[in-house]
């Protein structure tokens, strides 16, 4: 019996796998790359400034914003590092991402590959079914794993 990945149902659980193989490896990625701890105590630093900013802006604190403002090239800092702690998984994912995508939109193109049941048979091109397949994934993965995917984190 041979399986034909261009017909539904084996398209639809077919990229449902490589949505999830491409979540796993990103978060577990993300886990072993990035020292979420270091990334928790820069982000409540910069939370602490930022509400000495603010305090200082609203009462008009000279004092405070002399503080403030003598900070703030560390802050910038902090956030760029913070930024180069959350690249480390894209640079590592990013060319296997695109060359496996470009593979797929050409194999797959335009042809629905999954059906949404409360929609009647309206039939979901490959862009999209892989999209939504990608967001739940990572959603769960990195509950699961207590991993943020974005430009947060979790301390």
């Amino acid at each position: 019996m041979a399986v034909d990945l261009l017909s539904i149902p084996y398209s639809t659980f077919f990229i449902m796998f490589l949505a999830f193989a491409s979540s796993l490896v990103t978060t577990l990625l993300n886990r072993k790359f990035v020292d979420r701890r270091l990334l928790a105590e820069w982000q409540d630093e910069i939370a602490r400034w930022n509400a000495e900013r603010e305090l200082a802006r609203k009462t008009g604190d000279k004092k405070l914003m002399a503080k403030v403002k003598k900070q703030e090239l560390r802050i910038m800092q902090m956030r760029a590092k913070i930024s180069s702690q959350q690249m480390k998984t894209s640079l590592l994912t990013f060319v296997p991402f695109l060359v496996i995508w470009w593979v797929l939109i050409l194999f797959y193109g335009n042809r629905p590959v999954a059906f949404i049941p409360f929609w009647g048979s309206v039939g979901l091109p490959f862009f999209f079914w892989y999209v939504i397949c990608q967001f739940f994934f990572n959603f769960l993965l990195s509950k699961i794993f207590n991993v943020e995917m974005g430009y947060g984190f979790r301390s």
